[in-house]
């Protein structure tokens, strides 16, 4: 039997039409944050948020009154998530070494893994306060060493969000702002006259939010292009509908654009939580958004073999992938194009998403092909150097040089080297000779 498709969401050319509204809008909202500054931020936070203040930062005051309003327990749960997000940090970060090599003798090269120097981290909280966001970017940024770390979150219900304030404080924001949506990243990216501009954006948020990050990549680094949440479970069998419908609807709640999809090889698997998700949706609290996704996102792929299910699922290259099948393993061994793994029923997207300790900055809209999620690498780059201690190095590495250049026709380039040959390797060393 050929895989089928016993739901199928949205086709391709009407959401890609979708996405060319929101370009439209993007770019001229940029455009004007650049010509205007605070004076078009303060316009876009009246007209999209219905907020207002002298200041859109925070002061450390205010942060503390705002952090004071957080119960108990609620700390205590948002420490205890941040710390799994810092200590998986720590222990990626410290995976990743300086080197240097003597690769020839006199000739050393290295490496340098040095911080990005500020960072803008934009939190989600328009709709859903995404406390576990701050986690993801601020306090990883900081285990990175980053001078320099600002954060943006919307009102929440007209003000600041007590819980999205403690996690970005906590995780060690420099600077914190009541911004949301385009005009929180193009501030940030851009600069006006009260906000310094960043050199790296990250963070995840709706459909605006990921266009203008990605018109503003290359003014300034992102983590990734990161759209509407997507997550895929990936079943045979070994589970049942119920497990299978909650995971998919638990991650379409987040907006009325996130795709759910189910691949399986069992067709009574298959039908059998489709019925279960018309029963959740009957009760779920959220299921106006969750519907709605489903209807026009959600897929359901039947197959004949766990191969099958491999080549649509790393074809398809969704956010989140839970896989909970006879065969798990197999598929970390042979999955190539994701966001990230959950593997077996006992493990869920919402870990991923609020406590376990990886990062749930994921990549979307196939990125999973070219790119993994945000990590502490992320907020570092990687830079080389070189160095010749011998006169023997530099002129046998010159000779060799200057062939080469002049191989390619750049007399200047080659003279660089020649230089090197007359000056280190002695009198009577003529041009090429130290190389032969």
């Amino acid at each position: 039997m050929p895989i089928t498709h016993l739901k199928r969401s949205r086709p391709a050319d009407e959401i890609a039409e979708d996405d060319a509204k929101v370009a439209g809008a993007v770019a001229a909202t940029l455009a004007d944050i650049e010509a205007r500054g605070d004076t078009a931020v303060r316009e876009l936070a009246n007209k999209f948020d219905s907020y207002d203040r002298d200041s859109y930062r925070l002061s450390a005051d205010e942060i503390d009154a705002i952090v004071a309003k957080v119960a108990p327990r609620d700390m205590e749960d948002i420490r205890f998530a941040q710390e799994q997000v810092v200590n998986f940090a720590k222990a990626q970060r410290a995976s990743m070494t300086d080197i240097e090599v003597e690769t020839l003798p006199g000739v050393i090269l290295g490496h340098k893994n040095i911080p990005v120097q500020s960072v803008g981290c934009y939190v989600p909280g328009g709709k859903f306060p995404m406390v576990a966001s701050a986690h993801m970017s601020v306090a990883t940024a900081k285990v990175a060493g980053v001078p320099r770390i600002i954060a943006c979150t919307p009102p929440f219900n007209g003000e600041p969000n007590p819980a999205v304030i403690a996690a970005m404080h906590l995780g060690g924001a420099d600077e914190i702002y009541v911004l949301g949506g385009i005009q929180a990243v193009g501030a940030m990216a851009i600069g006006t006259e009260s906000i310094e501009a960043v050199h790296l954006l990250v963070g995840p948020g709706n459909a605006f939010v990921a266009e203008a990050k990605r018109q503003l990549f290359g003014r300034v680094g992102i983590d990734l292009f990161a759209g509407p949440t997507e997550t895929m479970v990936i079943a045979d069998g070994t589970v049942d509908a119920e497990l299978c419908a909650t995971d998919l609807l638990g991650q379409a709640e987040h907006g009325y654009n996130s795709p759910a999809c189910l691949i399986t090889n069992s067709e009574k698997l298959a039908r059998e939580t489709l019925t279960e998700i018309d029963r959740i949706l009957e009760i779920l609290p959220t299921a106006e958004t969750a519907r709605k996704s489903w209807e026009d996102y959600g897929d359901v792929v039947l197959c004949d073999t766990f191969e099958e299910m491999l080549t649509v699922a790393n074809d398809m290259a969704y956010e989140h992938v839970q896989v909970m099948t006879s065969r798990d393993d197999w598929f970390l061994d042979n999955m190539h194009s994701y966001g990230a793994l959950f593997l077996g029923p006992r493990t869920n997207v919402a870990n991923g998403d609020k406590v376990i300790g990886t990062n749930h900055t994921l990549p979307t809209k196939k990125a999973g092909r070219y790119t993994g999620g945000l990590w502490v690498g992320k907020f570092l780059k990687t830079h080389s150097y070189q160095r010749i201690t011998t006169d023997e190095a530099a002129t046998m590495i010159g000779a060799y040089g200057s062939r080469l250049c002049l191989l390619e026709g750049f007399v200047g380039h080659a003279e660089q080297c020649n230089i090197r040959v007359r000056r280190y390797g002695g009198k009577n060393v003529a041009y090429g000779e130290a190389a032969e």
